[in-house]
């Protein structure tokens, strides 16, 4: 197995290090039902659109400079969806060239203490452990546990020159078994793609 070199870590590390605070964003879902389907964002740079029977809740919305987070949920009228809290980030121009370090480079950074930290709720490394780690078409899955959280999928793309990660976990009271879990990771990622 080839390790990936030096410069491709650093190039993952210093790209993964500009969306991982949007990560942790401490966003809630609004009470209101959702009804929204999409929502664009940065100036039209990314639109947003979960699969079908989740929403958008603008109300959870959070633009920087050239950063963005959203969080998608269980639309008004999809009583049969699964409840699920969607989390989409959006990285800065240019940062998706971090994907080009390659799938070993983004497993060693995201297994080594410094990813896991980034990756807690928390902050803290031991909280986290690194499940599963593939690559997906040209999207890298994470199946991860966090002792803040627990099981959880979260996947990183590149839509548009940007670094998206998106994290699906179970809504408060209904946890996301695994396998639902990557099952909606995988039709978030189609949904975006369709959108962008």
């Amino acid at each position: 197995m080839r390790l990936p070199a030096p410069q491709s870590v650093r190039l993952a590390r210093r790209g993964l290090a500009l969306i991982l605070p949007l990560l942790l964003a401490a966003c809630q879902m609004s009470a209101a039902p959702l009804s929204k389907p999409a929502a664009t964002l940065l100036g039209g740079a990314v639109s947003v659109a979960g699969p079908r029977g989740y929403c958008v809740d603008p109300a959870t919305k959070r633009e920087q400079a050239d950063t963005a987070v959203i969080l998608m949920g269980r639309c008004k009228f999809a009583l049969t969806v699964q409840p699920a809290v969607l989390t989409v980030s959006i990285g800065p121009t240019a940062s998706a060239n971090v994907l080009a370090a390659g799938g070993e480079a983004l497993t060693g950074y995201f297994t080594s203490p410094e990813g896991r930290a980034a990756l807690s709720r928390i902050g803290r490394a031991r909280d986290v452990t690194v499940l599963a780690a593939l690559s997906a078409g040209d999207a890298y899955l994470l199946h991860l546990n966090d002792r803040a959280v627990g099981d959880y999928w979260r996947a990183v793309v590149g839509l548009n020159g940007r670094l998206v990660t998106i994290s699906a976990n179970g809504a408060q009271g209904a946890p996301l078994a695994s396998p639902a879990g990557r099952a909606l990771i995988d039709a978030t990622l189609l949904a975006l793609r369709r959108a962008n």
